[in-house]
């Protein structure tokens, strides 16, 4: 049987792994400092939450929902925001 804390606090992941239409919380952000800082004022900030709401045809950029925006997302930024 399944530990429920697991489930209720997963291991960080990159958002560019998550699965669609799934509320996250922002952890951490990763990548190169210039980029990173540009997210943080985008207000892709810890503690944030923040879903996957698709893709584009060839699964680039992703379209994000956060702070109530729709926002597109190249998933190699993607990949730099780390959710739990």
């Amino acid at each position: 049987m399944a530990d429920p804390a697991v489930r209720d606090n997963p291991a960080p992941q990159p958002l560019s792994a998550v699965v669609f239409n799934r509320g996250f919380r922002i952890e951490r952000i990763a990548g190169p400092e210039q980029d990173r800082g540009r997210l943080l004022d985008l207000g892709f900030t810890p503690g944030e939450e923040i879903s996957v709401t698709r893709a584009a045809p060839f699964g680039d950029p992703l379209i994000v929902r956060l702070r109530g925006a729709l926002l597109a997302l190249r998933k190699r930024e993607a990949a730099w925001i780390w959710v739990a």
